[in-house]
């Protein structure tokens, strides 16, 4: 089964996410925030990252920066978030995003994404 580690600040937004993933077969965890996010990321293994880009003390771009300098397997990290310019999108690549949707997501297209990112796409 593939892992997935959920991190945002709102637990509407991470109850959606979970309830999706976890109907499509996928294990979930969740994080509050980039420090937690962090914390988790460093002691278990993960297939895939979904991150929202504006929590407190530490927001998706510092998460993504902080986990692409770890000298550990990097995993694919989507980004999701209410922010739609060009310039965040930019910024969410240069952290080290491998995609970028903006919220709300629909089930059928976080799903899609996902499966692209853990090499599920077409199964």
């Amino acid at each position: 089964m593939k892992h997935i580690l959920i991190v945002d600040d709102a637990a509407t937004v991470r109850m959606y996410h979970r309830n999706i993933l976890e109907s499509a077969g996928y294990g979930v965890e969740e994080a509050v925030n980039g420090i937690e996010a962090l914390e988790k990321a460093l002691q278990t293994t993960f297939d895939l990252y979904v991150v929202d880009i504006n929590m407190p003390k530490l927001d998706g771009y510092g998460f993504l920066k902080q986990m692409r300098s770890q000298e550990i397997t990097q995993t694919p990290a989507l980004m999701v978030s209410t922010e739609a310019e060009a310039s965040d999108r930019q910024r969410a690549f240069g952290a080290g995003a491998n995609l970028y949707l903006v919220k709300p997501v629909k089930p059928e297209v976080l799903l899609s994404y996902v499966r692209l990112l853990l090499g599920e796409a077409g199964t």
